[in-house]
């Protein structure tokens, strides 16, 4: 269960999670600079978001407009990371700010995220894993959420599993997806295309973000680009020398490709038992200037630039009430509290 489960449209907390006006008062930060970093990884329009069988994982536009809007109302900054962690230095009091990034990044990214934020005139930071736009990466949970979404049945090892209802194309996403997880998913889902007649570089291309895209977006001021290693690998698992390979790798790629400064980095695993002091110490070895987690949170003069809490955004809570249990600071209460951050 996630902490955003305590958070409905009333913000209700009920039983040992309780938040009484005291504790309240101390996320209010007394009125210190307040600074909330946000993440996710897809996004579609509303009429394809409510079909969708991994739905959780894609903003809904129309609600990442309306925040966007609702922000700019209660006069929080949207800002790149680069301005974050000056600002949180800073600590000038009465700061707000937020920072969108956009985690693997995908062709929906440059086709309907960035023109929403430019739309907005506000940053948008990219952390890209360079096994994407290469087509090194296969994309498999992609690929098994395409063919699920357009199929009325689909085959998977010695099973034939009905996919008929977007209720019955969610159950089986959600089945399949939680069994491959892991250092073999690619092999299933391979084995998966042969048994479904699929074209495993097809269904790649039409969602992988290409060079050519993050070509005429490195020419944008309000794209900032980061790194999210090269093939979306768990650090933690990783040898020195892979985990350094993959981290230094990325930066060094998108520079070599993109022609720009790439100083940030983003785990692509990042909560508390993904990443650690080790992990940390890796990316800073690597050159860059700062880490991003999703341990949930708000970042404050005290933060360490390579463990920068992020709120990851989940698709199914369109409420603004959810949005401010996250820029108060609760949610990332609530996450330690229940130790599943």
């Amino acid at each position: 269960m996630t902490p955003d489960h305590y958070f409905g449209s009333s913000l209700g907390i009920e039983g040992p999670t309780e938040l009484n006006a005291t504790t309240m008062a101390r996320v209010s930060w007394r009125r210190r600079s307040r600074g909330c970093l946000f993440t996710f990884h897809r996004a579609a329009a509303s009429d394809v978001w409510a079909n969708l069988p991994n739905r959780k994982f894609y903003l809904d536009l129309d609600f990442l407009d309306r925040f966007l809007t609702y922000l700019k109302q209660k006069q929080w900054a949207v800002v790149t990371i680069d301005e974050a962690i000056r600002r949180a230095s800073l600590n000038k009091a009465g700061d707000r700010y937020v920072n969108f990034s956009v985690d693997d990044c995908y062709r929906d990214t440059f086709e309907a995220v960035v023109p929403v934020f430019r739309r907005h005139g506000v940053p948008l930071t990219l952390y890209v894993t360079t096994g994407i736009p290469d087509g090194t990466a296969a994309l498999w949970y992609t690929g098994l959420e395409d063919v699920i979404a357009t199929r009325e049945r689909v085959k998977v090892g010695s099973q034939t599993i009905e996919t008929q209802s977007i209720l019955a194309k969610r159950k089986a996403f959600r089945q399949v997806s939680s069994a491959w997880d892991g250092p073999c998913a690619d092999e299933h889902y391979a084995a998966f295309c042969r048994s479904n007649d699929v074209d495993p570089k097809a269904i790649r291309e039409s969602h992988a973000i290409s060079w050519d895209m993050l070509d005429t977006l490195r020419n944008d001021d309000l794209v900032e680009i980061g790194a999210h290693t090269m093939s979306h690998a768990r650090i933690s698992s990783l040898t020195r020398s892979a985990a350094l390979a993959e981290i230094a790798g990325s930066g060094e790629r998108l520079r070599r490709r993109l022609g720009v400064p790439v100083r940030h980095f983003a785990f692509p695993y990042g909560r508390r038992s993904d990443c650690g002091p080790r992990d940390f110490d890796f990316v800073r070895e690597a050159g860059f200037a700062s880490a991003a987690t999703t341990r949930k949170g708000l970042i404050q003069t005290s933060s360490a630039p390579f463990v920068l809490p992020r709120n990851t955004l989940n698709g199914s809570h369109q409420n603004i009430a959810i949005m401010e249990a996250h820029l108060s600071g609760l949610s990332g209460l609530a996450a330690k509290w229940l130790h599943i951050d």
